[in-house]
C-alpha cells in the first residue's frame, strides 16, 4: 500500500493539471478511476513459478480487495514485443479513490487477517519471489471519461 501513498501525493499534484470549475465548462473530460500498473520482469527460468504465485496467491488478494470494494478490477499483461529493458509482465489495480491514512490502515490489517500472514511473513514472501522476478517499478494512470 505505500505504493499508493506514493500514488496519492503524486495524484494530488497532477490534480492541479485539471481545469479549475469556471474554466471546466468546456473541458471535455472529467476524471475517471485510478489504474496502477506494475512492471515485472522474470528471471529466465522463473516464469512457471510466477505464474502460480500470481494465479493463487496475487489473485486470492486482489479478490479480496474486490469483494470488499476496495477495487474495481485487476489485470496481468504479457509484453510480447519487449524491447531491451522493458518488463515481462505488467500487473494493473484499478480503483475509483485512494483510502485516507486510517482506512489504509484497517485494510491492511483485515488484508493480513485474510491472508493468514503477518507483515514480517509477506515480507520474506516476498523477499523469496525476489529468486525469479524484479519488480522494475510502477506508474499511475487515471482515466479521463469524455463528457
Amino acid at each position: 500500500m505505500s505504493n499508493l501513498l506514493k500514488a496519492a501525493t503524486l495524484a494530488a499534484a497532477l490534480g492541479f493539471a485539471i481545469p479549475t470549475p469556471a474554466a471546466a465548462q468546456n473541458y471535455p473530460f472529467s476524471p475517471g478511476n485510478y489504474t496502477e500498473v506494475s512492471m515485472i520482469d522474470i528471471a529466465d527460468g522463473g516464469g512457471l513459478q510466477y505464474a502460480n504465485y500470481l494465479a493463487t496467491e496475487w489473485r486470492k488478494a486482489q479478490e479480496f480487495a474486490k469483494a470488499q470494494g476496495w477495487i474495481i478490477s485487476y489485470a496481468v499483461y504479457g509484453n510480447y514485443n519487449s524491447r531491451p529493458g522493458e518488463p515481462d509482465l505488467y500487473l494493473s489495480v484499478t480503483f475509483a479513490n485512494f483510502a485516507d491514512a486510517a482506512e489504509d490502515e484497517r485494510r491492511n490489517a483485515a488484508y493480513r487477517e485474510h491472508m493468514k500472514r503477518n507483515d514480517a511473513q509477506m515480507e520474506a514472501e516476498s523477499g523469496d519471489r525476489a529468486k525469479y522476478r524484479t519488480v522494475m517499478g510502477s506508474f499511475l494512470l487515471r482515466e479521463f471519461k469524455f463528457k
